[in-house]
């Protein structure tokens, strides 16, 4: 009999940590992946914030397997089913209707249970890759150090050698000048450039006079020619990237997740202007993602500095992460314009996006037609002025693209075209003045 017991004892007791069992054999990092997709909207990554659900840190000891197997499922079934800790929740969180997740499989479900148990294993992986891009960060900072120490002493030993030269020649010159002066005429003694070239440097060699009125006036002509470089280049911001007011990454946001340009742009496909988002597309995300976790952290960065610009958003529009409620207290964000074209050309976004994007693609050789114009803005963790914006680069340009033919504008533009020859954007006017100046 006392074996009876014991074998029923050890059964009872499986049964009782089986679902421990299987959420310790889940993936622990695709259950991570699973609760970042489906779960964040309302429970904090890290487990033990209180969001919109509940803090989950713990609850695979709170509850058992097939509870929270039944839970995660279709918990308004639970409910119905009658069974009190499913209603406790319900009603402890002011009767919010948790989303029913069918679509996950029984292992998905166990991956995600795993992680929650596990997180620390995670957060040593995390901690792992964060040293190693940190060693990585600090040689590359030693290496680049080397090259500049390097690169000034090379300079420091050519600026000796030109200094021991023009030491010299002045050697010379004042050897010359010591073996005595010939007569100088009134008029040179009237002049005082003039008397000084005679008297000290050119003396009465018409060849010296000759070479020198050649080396001026080339010396004007270069004058006047970066003269007018430099009026040309008034107002040319090429490198341009000000300091914003709210520190933003594109490299995190649209290079490491992938969002798409006009998420936030959206404006530019159908637009003039590309569109700077507001603030509640920013929420849309920042509603649930309080704390940077990501691996990448940019030179010089950490992740507190990351947390406290999200924290400025969140003071822009007045909301509250704790009472998880908006204030009417808001603070209008003071984006500074990067790329603002003067007021008497008129450029149209859409005009080239929807238009021009295969013909754009082919002739910059890139995957994304903004990327023609604003540079590989997914790897840029300030985003600069990547290109001139003078007439003269988009003239260039509107000599060198072709038009797409296929495209349904250009189609009732040329109907009956069956040439196969490149018809360039100028051939149709894209370079006469009123196409952008009216």
């Amino acid at each position: 009999m006392r074996r009876i017991l014991f074998f029923i004892f050890i059964f009872s007791f499986f049964l009782i940590e089986e679902g421990k069992l299987k959420a310790d054999k889940g993936d622990v990092e695709n259950g991570m992946e699973l609760f970042k997709k489906n779960c964040t909207t309302c429970h904090s990554i890290d487990l033990e914030k209180k969001m919109i659900g509940p803090a989950l840190h713990g609850v695979t000891e709170r509850r058992n397997r097939k509870w929270l197997h039944q839970w995660i499922k279709n918990n308004k079934f639970l409910r119905e089913s009658g069974d009190k800790e499913a209603l406790e929740v319900y009603k402890e969180y002011g009767n919010i209707e948790m989303n029913p997740f069918p679509q996950l499989s029984e292992k998905q479900i166990d991956d995600i249970l795993s992680f929650i148990k596990n997180p620390d294993s995670i957060k040593k992986k995390e901690n792992h890759k964060i040293n190693h891009n940190n060693e990585a960060n600090e040689n590359n900072d030693k290496e680049e150090n080397q090259f500049l120490v390097k690169l000034i002493i090379f300079c420091f030993g050519i600026l000796s050698l030109i200094l021991l030269w023009i030491l010299y020649r002045i050697q010379i010159l004042i050897r010359l000048i010591n073996k005595g002066e010939t007569k100088v005429s009134t008029f040179r003694k009237q002049n005082f450039i003039i008397n000084i070239l005679y008297k000290k440097i050119l003396g009465n060699d018409k060849k010296k006079w000759y070479l020198f009125s050649c080396f001026t006036g080339f010396f004007l002509l270069f004058g006047i020619y970066e003269t007018w470089i430099f009026l040309m280049k008034i107002d040319v911001n090429k490198g341009y990237k000000p300091e914003q007011p709210i520190y933003f990454s594109h490299k995190i946001h649209s290079g490491i997740n992938k969002i798409d340009c006009q998420y936030c742009h959206s404006s530019a496909k159908y637009g003039k202007v590309s569109g700077i988002p507001s603030v509640n597309v920013c929420m849309n995300c920042h509603i649930t993602i309080h704390e940077y976790n990501g691996d990448y952290l940019e030179k010089g960065k950490s992740r507190e500095k990351y947390n406290q610009e999200i924290q400025k958003i969140y003071k822009a529009i007045g909301w509250d992460p704790e009472t998880r409620k908006y204030s009417k207290k808001i603070h209008p964000i003071q984006w500074v314009r990067i790329h603002n074209m003067p007021d008497f050309v008129y450029f149209d976004h859409s005009q080239h996006i929807l238009t021009g994007e295969k013909s754009i693609k082919k002739l910059k050789k890139v995957n994304l037609v903004c990327n023609a114009c604003h540079g590989e803005v997914q790897k840029m963790d300030t985003v600069e002025m990547y290109n001139d914006f003078t007439m003269e680069w988009c003239i260039s340009c509107h000599k060198n693209v072709g038009i797409d033919k296929k495209n349904k504008y250009y189609k009732e533009y040329f109907p009956s075209s069956k040439t196969n020859k490149k018809i360039t954007v100028d051939m149709i006017g894209g370079t006469e003045c009123a196409k952008c100046h009216y």
